[in-house]
């Protein structure tokens, strides 16, 4: 069996972030709505999808499958660090996380007009698992195997 070209694997992984952004577009047209770490964790795999197809259709540059592989790292990182977040491992964003200040010095409009500005949805709780892990965790195992994927269409030898 031959091994995948350097092409293949930058359009494998790119079409790997494309099918996660579908999966997250699915689940909020299904109703659940993203919090500001998800939306956050769509950008790098909206711009390794777009690096894949580019490879894809004008094939392989190393700089591009680099450029992919940050992408997918940076993805990986965002959805480690809202996993760490939903099991309380460290804070999340203070406005994300259900956090509203320092409840002593704020006057009472300063905690409504906080409390109306805050998103509803919060980036600490788990709104979807399976097999226990929640959609940040599988989109941290997901993007870290785009991650290798990316990383062997870099270093690839097979540039057809």
């Amino acid at each position: 069996m031959n091994a995948m070209t350097n092409r293949q694997l930058g359009a494998l992984a790119g079409a790997g972030s494309a099918a996660l952004l579908a999966a997250a577009l699915t689940f909020q047209w299904l109703g659940y709505a993203p919090c500001e770490l998800c939306i956050l964790q769509r950008w790098p795999h909206l711009a390794a999808a777009i690096l894949g197809a580019a490879i894809a259709v004008f094939g392989w540059q190393r700089w591009l499958a680099a450029l992919g592989l940050l992408a997918a790292l940076l993805a990986t990182a965002f959805a480690i660090y809202h996993t760490g977040v939903e099991l309380k491992f460290w804070a999340g964003p203070q406005h994300c996380s259900g956090g509203v200040g320092n409840l002593a010095t704020m006057s009472t409009q300063d905690l409504m007009t906080t409390l109306q500005n805050a998103p509803v949805v919060r980036c600490d709780e788990v709104s979807w698992s399976l097999l226990g892990i929640s959609m940040a965790g599988w989109n941290a195992l997901c993007s870290a195997l785009l991650s290798l994927i990316w990383l062997l269409a870099t270093i690839g030898r097979r540039k057809a």
